[in-house]
């Protein structure tokens, strides 16, 4: 019978009938997955978020303010938007932006009071099939014992609140737990990030490597007091990333944790440290949809970056080859490292201790197999082929540009791919 159908259809639709049309190619698309603004800590309107960030060219934006989702009716006094950012004229210069039809003010017990607008009510001004998205978030903010555990969830259906626990790890998998939870209720994908591991030392490497629920973490963070770098007691969140991954693949045979860099912005006129335009993601998506980007991210399609743009990235699994081709700039120099893990890795680690001999909440010191570094190469393009014998390997681009908007001393603009060749030793 099923083939009778065929066989009329075809009759039916004779030679002439069209071709079914292609999907459209992937293409990259730039966005930043953690901004503040004034419904949590940050010091401008949502929208004058929004609008800086388009105009910077920027495909998509994920407004991620603490233990809030932009939704419902806040109202704030104006005098302290503009203590968020002294002597700057916020108020004015949002309602020169939007017009005072828009700008909606009140008085309440002597007060004059400016309404933050939800989402779904500013969000039509600014999105554009295929040019501008907003994705709907959430800084989950919780601690445990005074250290902080900072969780971003992406492309939300409802507010998550903090679901605490009884140690860090427990405390992550709670809130973890609670995101793929509404997942599945709602049945599409949300992606959650680790934020900041080093800010207020809260999160280890092991932490991050031994809960399971956690797959995708911030690797580089524009907020000037996050500790991207260490210090002597604590490993740079990059080394952090090595250790991870080592122990996920090498030894739980889990697959590797993935990384974005991120803004983390929360000042928005000029002044202040924690500003915009430090740190993003560049996502390969056929369309700029919130459930295109995500299940893009959840591939591994996607890099991060403080400033370097990649014109190509590949992973040819077939030959196991990692290719990496820079939109390099005029004066520029490129170098591109190949680093990762092998499989004889020497497994030795060990505590870290104070002066007094008393182990501290940090990272172990492992040996330089772990993020051991394969090889390096100068200029604009390079690929290393796999030997066979890596767990995993990932590749960092470092230029000699310093960073126009320096997070730390001595920044340069650097790019990180997400790790490959891991899946054969995963179950």
């Amino acid at each position: 019978m099923r083939v009778s159908i065929l066989v009329v259809l075809a009759a039916f639709l004779g030679s002439d009938a069209a071709p079914a049309p292609a999907p459209p190619a992937p293409r990259w698309f730039k966005g930043n997955t953690h901004t503040h603004t004034l419904w949590s800590d940050g010091n401008d309107f949502p929208e004058m978020v929004v609008d800086w960030y388009r105009k910077q060219g920027y495909q998509f934006l994920v407004l991620s303010d603490h233990n809030v989702v932009l939704r419902g009716q806040r109202w704030m006094q104006t005098q302290v938007v503009e203590k968020r950012a002294p002597g700057r004229g916020a108020l004015a210069r949002y309602q020169k932006r939007f017009g005072a039809d828009w700008v909606e003010l009140r008085e309440r017990g002597g007060q004059q009071q400016v309404r933050l607008k939800p989402l779904a009510e500013f969000r039509p001004r600014f999105e554009k099939p295929g040019e501008f998205l907003l994705i709907e978030g959430e800084e989950i903010t919780d601690s445990f014992k005074r250290k902080p555990i900072h969780i971003n969830a992406l492309n939300l259906e409802e507010l998550i609140k903090p679901r605490k626990g009884k140690s860090i790890r427990d405390t992550m998998r709670n809130n973890l737990r609670a995101v793929q939870a509404q997942a599945a209720k709602a049945g599409k994908t949300i992606i959650a990030h680790l934020n900041h591991p080093n800010y207020g030392w809260g999160v280890t490497a092991e932490d991050l490597a031994y809960v399971l629920e956690d797959r995708f973490f911030e690797v580089y963070n524009g907020h000037p007091g996050v500790r991207h770098t260490g210090d002597a007691l604590h490993a740079s969140v990059e080394r952090m990333w090595d250790v991870v991954n080592t122990i996920r693949v090498g030894i739980l045979k889990a697959k590797p944790m993935l990384a974005v860099a991120t803004d983390d912005s929360h000042h928005y006129h000029g002044r202040g440290t924690v500003t915009s335009g430090r740190g993003w993601i560049q996502v390969r998506s056929r369309s700029l949809a919130p459930d295109a980007i995500m299940e893009a991210m959840n591939r591994g399609d996607f890099y991060a970056s403080s400033g370097v743009t990649l014109s190509d990235l590949r992973y040819d699994a077939e030959a196991r080859t990692l290719t990496v081709a820079i939109d390099s700039k005029p004066n520029v120099t490129y170098e591109i490292r190949f680093s990762g893990t092998r499989r004889d890795w020497d497994r030795a680690s060990y505590p870290i201790v104070n002066v007094n001999g008393v182990e501290l909440h940090a990272t172990r010191r492992y040996s330089k197999d772990v993020g051991a570094l394969f090889a390096t190469v100068r200029g604009d393009r390079a690929s290393y082929q796999l030997k066979g014998d890596e767990l995993y390997v990932r590749a960092t681009v470092v230029s000699s540009r310093p960073h126009p908007n320096a997070s730390f001393k001595g920044q340069v603009e650097e790019a990180w791919t997400q790790p490959v060749g891991w899946e054969k030793a995963v179950r």
